[in-house]
């Protein structure tokens, strides 16, 4: 599988079919387990029909994670390649202030670590999501600093 990385807005809008979210609650990762699965990924989900990317982000991080209070920034845009098929996402930023109950669901759990969890479903995506994550939060905090 390979992954490209593209600066936000060089990827035509209609070509993003999911938004994927790293985000932060408590000072630690939060991932989400599914039910079907005894690994950790990301929060994220498919596009519906009439939803800009924003909003599926937002839908599916209070689906599978019930946050209720939230800010969430875009970070990059990005391809997978499994050598047939090139799809684009949007991996974005959160940081959650409150969490509700958590909806039904494919969601079985979620769950705070320090780092990124070992037990990962997408192996080959999930941790480059992360140094993309990790390196925008820093480009971010030295903006703040200068």
């Amino acid at each position: 599988m390979k992954i490209e990385f593209y600066n936000l807005g060089s990827v035509n809008d209609k070509e993003l079919k999911f938004a994927v979210i790293s985000a932060i609650y408590q000072g630690k990762w939060l991932y989400v387990k599914h039910k079907n699965r005894d690994s950790w990924e990301i929060p994220g989900g498919h596009r519906e029909p009439g939803e800009t990317i924003n909003e599926t982000a937002k839908r599916e991080l209070f689906e599978e994670t019930g946050s209720k209070e939230l800010d969430l920034v875009p970070i990059c845009d990005y391809s997978m390649d499994d050598s047939v098929n090139k799809i684009f996402g949007r991996l974005f930023f959160a940081r959650i202030m409150e969490i509700g109950q958590l909806p039904v669901s494919e969601i079985d759990e979620i769950r705070l670590f320090e780092n990124l969890p070992l037990s990962l479903t997408y192996l080959e995506i999930q941790p480059k999501l992360f140094e993309k994550t990790l390196a925008f939060i820093k480009d971010c905090e030295d903006i703040l600093l200068k």
